[in-house]
C-alpha cells in the first residue's frame, strides 16, 4: 500500500477525509456511499456481538477453551460464568446504546443541507473516534441503576420502534410496487413492448403467488387437522383475490388509470412470503401415530436426510437475516425512499421507461464526476448538496437496532431465547410476521381506496 493511500485511510479515520478502497485497482466509490456503508458496518459488528451473546454454544465454547476464564469474569464483575454479559438482558443493553449512537447522531444532523458544514464534517469522518464512542455507548449500558426497571421499559420502547421500522418497510414495498407499473407504463407509448414487459412480470409474479400458496396448503395442512392453518391460508388466499379485484375495478381505474394488476401482483408475492415466513416460526405441533411415536404434524417433516446440522441453518438463517435488516437500511433511507415516504413525486410525463429503474437517473455519474481522474480516489458527490437525509438515515438504523433487539431475543418469549432456538418457532414471531403480512394489504388497499374516499385531495401512485 503507497504512503498516500496509508494517508488516506488515515485521514479517514481520524478526521473528516471520505474513504475509498485501499486497492489500486478498485473503482473511485462516492463519499455518500462509503459513508452508508461505513455506518452499516458499525451496524453489523453489534448486531454480530448480540448473536454471540444469544448463543449458549459459543458461551460454552468459551468456557472450555479460555484459560482462566471464571476468573476473567469476576474479575469484571460479570459474574461467575459473565452470565451479565451473556443472554436477552445483554442484548438489551448492547442495543440500547447502540440506539444512543445513532440517536445522537440522527439530532446531530438535523437540517444538515450540504457536505461542507462541521455536523456534516463529522457525519462522513472521524470514524475511529466514533468507533470508540459506539463501544463506550454500548459499554455505559451496562452501568446502568435499576436494571430491572430499565429492561422492562427498554422492552416496550423496543416493541414501538419496531413496529415503526416494520411499518417503513412495507410502506415502501407498496411505494415500490406503484413506482414499478408507473415507470414501465410510461415506456408503452413510445414502445410497445413495454405491454408486453408487463404482462409477463405481472404474469410471474402471480406465478409465485399462486404456486407458493399451493405448496403452503400441501405441506402445512392436513385433510383431518391443522384447521388453524388452512384458516389462514384461506384468510390469505381471501385477501390476494381481494387486492387484485380492487386495482382492476371501475371506481379505482376511474381515480388512478395506472392502477393495475403488476401492483397487485407484487404485494401477493410479498405476503405470500410473509405468510410462508410465519408457518415456518410457528412452534412444532406434536402428534402420536399408531405406533405411538412422537411426530410433527402440520409441518413438513425434514427428519430424513435433509434434518439438518442445526449449527449450521442457525448461522446461516442469521447471517441472512443481518443481510435483510441491513439491506433494508440503506434502501430505505436514499433520497428517492424518503420523498415516497412523503409522498413526493417527479411529474409523470418526466418518467422515463428503466429496466432497473430502482436505481433511478441519480445512479449515473454527472460530467463532472467522469471528468475525475486524478486525485483521491473518492468522488465527492455532495458539494453542493447531500444526496440523502443525514437525519432520516441515522433515524432508520435507530429503529433497525430496536427491531435486532426484538428479533433476536424472540420478542416477549425473551427469556429462554437463544440463537440455537431462534428458528425452532415462536408464537411472538408468527404472529409478528402474519401481522405485518395483513397490514402489508392494508397499505396496499388505503393506497386504492384513499382517492375514492377523500377526493379533494391530490393522490399520486
Amino acid at each position: 500500500m503507497s504512503a498516500r493511500c496509508c494517508a488516506g485511510q488515515l485521514a479517514c479515520c481520524c478526521g473528516s477525509a471520505g474513504c475509498s478502497l485501499c486497492c489500486g485497482c478498485c473503482p473511485k466509490v462516492r463519499q455518500s456511499r462509503t459513508t452508508r456503508f461505513m455506518y452499516l458496518l458499525y451496524f453489523i459488528l453489534v448486531v454480530g456481538l448480540c448473536c454471540v451473546m444469544m448463543s449458549s454454544s459459543v458461551t460454552k465454547q468459551m468456557k472450555e477453551h479460555i484459560p482462566f476464564f471464571e476468573d476473567f469474569c469476576k474479575g469484571i464483575k460479570a459474574g461467575k460464568t459473565c452470565e451479565n454479559l451473556v443472554g436477552y438482558s445483554a442484548v438489551y443493553r448492547v442495543c440500547f446504546g447502540m440506539a444512543c449512537f445513532f440517536f445522537v447522531f440522527c439530532l446531530l444532523t438535523l437540517k444538515v443541507n450540504n457536505s461542507k458544514g462541521c455536523r456534516a464534517y463529522i457525519h462522513n469522518g472521524f470514524w475511529f473516534f466514533k468507533l470508540l464512542l459506539l463501544g463506550a455507548m454500548c459499554s455505559g449500558a451496562f452501568f446502568i441503576p435499576d436494571q430491572e426497571t430499565f429492561l422492562n421499559a427498554w422492552r416496550y420502547v423496543g416493541a414501538v420502534g419496531s413496529f415503526i421500522f416494520i411499518c417503513i418497510q412495507l410502506l415502501l414495498i407498496v411505494e415500490f410496487a406503484h413506482k414499478w407499473n408507473k415507470n414501465w407504463n410510461a415506456g408503452t407509448a413510445s414502445n410497445k413492448l413495454w405491454y408486453a414487459s408487463l404482462s409477463l412480470a405481472t404474469l410471474v409474479m402471480y406465478s409465485i403467488a399462486v404456486g407458493g400458496l399451493i405448496l403452503m396448503a400441501v405441506f402445512y395442512t392436513q385433510s383431518d387437522d391443522c384447521t388453524d392453518n388452512k384458516i389462514l391460508l384461506g384468510v390469505h388466499g381471501g385477501l390476494c383475490l381481494l387486492i387484485s379485484l380492487a386495482a382492476i375495478s371501475p371506481c379505482v381505474q376511474s381515480r388512478q388509470p395506472h392502477s393495475g394488476l403488476l401492483q397487485s401482483g407484487l404485494i401477493s408475492c410479498y405476503v405470500t412470503y410473509l405468510t410462508f415466513s410465519a408457518l415456518t416460526s410457528k412452534p412444532e405441533k406434536i402428534a402420536q401415530d399408531e405406533h405411538g411415536k412422537n411426530i410433527t404434524i402440520c409441518a413438513p417433516d425434514f427428519s430424513q436426510g435433509l434434518h439438518r446440522d442445526e449449527n449450521m441453518v442457525t448461522w446461516l438463517g442469521t447471517f441472512l437475516l443481518i443481510v435483510c435488516i441491513g439491506y433494508s437500511c440503506l434502501t430505505s433511507t436514499t433520497r428517492s425512499s424518503s420523498d415516497a415516504l412523503q409522498r413526493r413525486y417527479g411529474a409523470p410525463e418526466l418518467e422515463v421507461a428503466r429496466c432497473c429503474f430502482c436505481f433511478g437517473p441519480d445512479g449515473e455519474d454527472t460530467e463532472e464526476q467522469q471528468n475525475v481522474k486524478k486525485g483521491p480516489r473518492v468522488i465527492y458527490d455532495e458539494k453542493k448538496s447531500t444526496v440523502y437525509s443525514y437525519s432520516y438515515f441515522h433515524f432508520v438504523f435507530l429503529l433497525a437496532s430496536l427491531y435486532v433487539m426484538m428479533t433476536l431475543t424472540s420478542w416477549f418469549h425473551y427469556e429462554s431465547a437463544t440463537i440455537e432456538t431462534f428458528f425452532t418457532g415462536s408464537w411472538s414471531i408468527f404472529w409478528v410476521k402474519m401481522a405485518s403480512c395483513w397490514m402489508c394489504v392494508i397499505l396496499y388497499l388505503w393506497t386504492l381506496v384513499a382517492p375514492l374516499c377523500c377526493p379533494s385531495r391530490q393522490f399520486s401512485v
